[in-house]
């Protein structure tokens, strides 16, 4: 075995502690994250204290609410209404007064992991017009069809927004955003429940409880698996807030090693080639990220192990992108959002590399 010349390994060191503290620089300290993170849940509060039961909850998601400041990041802002939630079962039907919420079953029986059709079960003088004017008959039961819905509120909150994904996009003041109208549901899905005690290293049981006992829950956004029979009508289950608890709870080491992946998708992936510029984005990186932490691949993050923790990362994404698989975190039967990652890995992985 050829042995490593001296010096390499404190060479190595020394070159991850520049780069961690340069990112610290353009990414921000941990102090400076923290008040960033702090200052959005506050304002939210805040809010969250006045709004009525009939109103809607807007909600900034994506790199600037995990505390990046990126110039390039989109905004990322989530919306529900307040009056209508989805339960995951009948017996929840319970928790809720159905003289003023409109209650919305989750039907996951016969759709893809990680997807499920929504059934209108309540109605109120307050169900929102949008909700009745997506609806559709099957099987002699009411849904909501994710596609309808997605076109109805695509320019709620921009006029002019034009579809992307399960958002209405578009640019307003030079920075483009994307704005999703989707439903909550206050309960953890009964299909995700393997991922409760899967973590040994991470993450922590204080942090699982609070993800799955504190009403953090989940939400539908408005689209569905291409290729199931119901695409246009079932729902993909986000766990934006439960992404963001686990974002919050990695040390400076990990969440800058993740602002890297991100600066180095903006920066270089996206910059290859039109072929390459929308095959990745930050959500696959966040993905990586999490697996990496919970396998415990690297024992120690810390900035002298900076680029080690960065490498590691980096090459799980390139087996994900070859192998065209790469597990949901919380549904790891969910390989969706990396579906078209595998016809184009012969153009993606020699470009990169």
């Amino acid at each position: 075995m050829e042995s490593v010349p001296p010096g390499t390994f404190e060479e190595m060191q020394q070159l991850s502690e520049s780069v961690y503290y340069g990112l610290c620089e353009k990414l921000g300290t941990s102090q400076q994250v923290a008040i960033r993170r702090e200052t959005k849940d506050i304002k939210e509060l805040v809010v969250s204290r006045a709004r009525r039961h009939d109103e809607s909850t807007e909600r900034v998601s994506g790199s600037r609410r995990e505390g990046f400041r990126l110039k390039s990041s989109d905004l990322d802002c989530m919306l529900w209404l307040n009056n209508h939630r989805v339960i995951m079962d009948m017996s929840q039907f319970e928790f809720y007064n159905i003289a003023n919420t409109t209650l919305i079953l989750s039907d996951s029986s016969g759709s893809p992991p990680g997807f499920a059709l929504l059934r209108l079960l309540t109605q109120t003088r307050t169900t929102d017009s949008d909700v009745l004017d997506a609806c559709f008959k099957m099987n002699n039961r009411v849904y909501i069809s994710s596609s309808m819905y997605r076109q109805l509120t695509c320019s709620s909150a921009f006029p002019n927004s034009i579809v992307h994904g399960p958002c209405g996009s578009g640019i307003v003041a030079g920075k483009e955003y994307d704005t999703a109208w989707c439903f909550a549901c206050d309960f953890w899905p009964s299909f995700a429940t393997s991922w409760i005690d899967r973590g040994v290293s991470w993450p922590d049981s204080e942090v699982v409880h609070e993800i799955v006992n504190c009403k953090s829950g989940c939400h539908f956004v408005a689209i569905g698996h291409p290729l199931a029979p119901h695409a246009n009508e079932e729902w993909r289950i986000s766990f934006s807030l439960a992404e963001y608890k686990l974002v919050s709870s990695m040390n400076h080491c990990q969440f800058l090693t993740y602002g890297l992946l991100k600066l180095f998708l903006k920066e270089i992936i996206n910059q290859q080639s039109e072929e390459t510029s929308e095959l990745l984005c930050s959500y696959h990186l966040k993905t990586v990220v999490f697996w990496v932490m919970q396998q415990n691949t690297l024992h120690h993050w810390c900035p002298q192990n900076f680029l080690v923790g960065f490498w590691v990362c980096f090459k799980l994404l390139l087996k994900w992108v070859y192998e065209g698989v790469g597990p949901n975190f919380f549904i790891p039967q969910n390989n969706v959002s990396f579906q078209n990652l595998r016809c184009n890995a012969k153009q993606f992985v020699p470009t990169v590399i």
